[in-house]
């Protein structure tokens, strides 16, 4: 079964990840126990083997070939790290990929209980068939691929017995002879039946009836991606570069990785800890990640992690006959909702959540950027005809300057920069900017005005 952990990280919080370390169903010590007990019986062997087992020179034998093949796991003559985090990359795209191609009726059992009609037996019995035979074509191709759906429905028989074909139909499945896997078959009994509920009337529309087989070739498109997925696999040498990468890095580690005599001096042998921690410790990343990629390259199995097929089965159908059916045009009384009559409301909040109302809301990241007088003014091409207008402010310039920022704050909260353009035909007379050339506007500002260019909106 497929272990969930979401609601346990749902905040983050001291020690939240270290919870999950102490978990077995579904955990890396499950999956990787054992490889680490051969792993430490095997270098246990060599460690008893070169320590009591063999004379002088015969241990001295030994400690020049430890150091040789320890060249091998001290660099990168076995590029581990590259073809591990490579291949369990390209497994876990793949595992998505599955997910993501589950074929899923929800969408096709709303176009049914919308466009097939009657509510007498014969419309009941129409929209019914053709969700089961949605649900029929994905039992056929989950078994498929899963060994848990194999093992539920091993034969035809089972499948009739379980409601998803009856027996006729199961005569007609078995006398069309194929060489290939006939699960797209009751998706063509679905659309020969659509079809035939169009010619009597039941799909009211061909607009209606495009609707129904555009859903149905997205749903048989699903089934047959996981078809292909399950026919075509990651390429074998791959999977077996990886494999004899990561083996062959440890079985030298092995013997590369014993402590030596230290009292010969031997670089890097200056301590003897008889535990090889950090050994154990990249056995267990590396192997673990090799384990990752050997559990979700198929997640039809029957591991923790994967796919739980046979419940994805039962909900669908179950869902699929709940929607045609009893669902069909069942509807609740139409009534003005609680906030009918009021033109502004808000929705109440637990105590627990109340906090959440004094925050402000996000109306964008610029909302409350500040900017200066120089950045509000706005900038004319060189070779622009006409002249420059600018707004004078009366009174001292300070009194100017503040007046300034308070009509830039308005057009950062109120409006966008790029609205600003020259007011002069929108001002009283006694109001109207000076028009004057570059020049002359420094006679102005002597003058004791400020002007500046604003938005006609104030």
């Amino acid at each position: 079964m497929t272990v969930s952990y979401t609601v346990e990280v749902a905040d983050a919080r001291f020690g939240g990840f270290s919870k999950l370390l102490f978990r077995w169903k579904g955990s890396i010590y499950r999956l990787l126990y054992k490889d680490l007990l051969v792993f430490c019986g095997v270098y246990l062997f060599f460690s008893v083997f070169y320590r009591f087992l063999l004379t002088p020179k015969q241990q001295d034998l030994f400690e020049r070939i430890a150091l040789y093949c320890d060249q091998f796991t001290n660099t990168n003559f076995i590029p581990v790290l590259f073809v591990l985090g490579f291949y369990v990359t390209l497994a876990f795209n793949r595992w998505w990929g599955q997910y993501t191609s589950f074929p899923l009726p929800d969408n096709l059992m709303m176009v049914v209980s919308g466009n097939v009609h009657g509510a007498d037996e014969r419309g009941r019995l129409l929209r019914r068939t053709l969700m089961r035979y949605a649900n029929l074509s994905s039992v056929l191709i989950l078994r498929s691929i899963s060994t848990r759906v194999r093992k539920r429905f091993p034969t035809l028989e089972h499948v009739v017995e379980a409601g998803f074909m009856t027996t006729h139909e199961l005569k007609m499945f078995e006398s069309l002879h194929s060489d290939f896997n006939k699960y797209w078959m009751p998706l063509t009994w679905f659309s020969n039946l659509a079809a035939r509920a169009r010619e009597e009337g039941r799909v009211r529309d061909d607009i209606a009836l495009r609707l129904l087989m555009d859903e149905l070739n997205n749903y048989r498109g699903r089934c047959s991606l996981l078809f292909h997925y399950d026919w075509i696999s990651i390429p074998l040498v791959y999977t077996q570069v990886v494999t004899l990468a990561v083996y062959s890095f440890f079985a030298f580690c092995v013997i590369g990785r014993q402590f030596l005599n230290p009292e010969k001096g031997y670089k890097g042998h200056s301590l003897d800890m008889y535990v090889p921690v950090f050994t154990l410790l990249q056995f267990f990343f590396y192997a673990g990640w090799l384990k990752v990629g050997e559990l979700i390259i198929n997640p039809f199995g029957e591991d923790d992690d994967d796919f739980e097929t046979n419940q994805l089965i039962d909900r669908n159908i179950q869902v699929s006959m709940l929607a045609v059916d009893d669902m069909y045009q069942n509807l609740a009384p139409i009534e003005k909702d609680k906030h009918w009559a009021q033109g502004h409301f808000s929705i109440p909040y637990t105590l627990s959540t109340a906090a959440e109302t004094l925050k402000p809301a996000f109306k964008g990241s610029t909302f409350d950027m500040r900017m200066s007088a120089e950045d509000l003014e706005i900038h004319q091409p060189a070779d622009a005809p006409g002249k420059k207008q600018y707004f004078p402010l009366r009174g001292s310039l300070g009194d100017g300057l503040d007046c300034l920022l308070q009509r830039g704050k308005g057009i950062l909260r109120g409006g966008s920069l790029p609205s600003l353009m020259d007011v002069s035909p929108h001002l009283n007379e006694e109001d109207k900017p000076y028009a004057s050339p570059e020049g002359d506007a420094t006679n102005h500002r002597e003058q004791g005005d400020a002007f500046i260019k604003v938005d006609h909106n104030f």
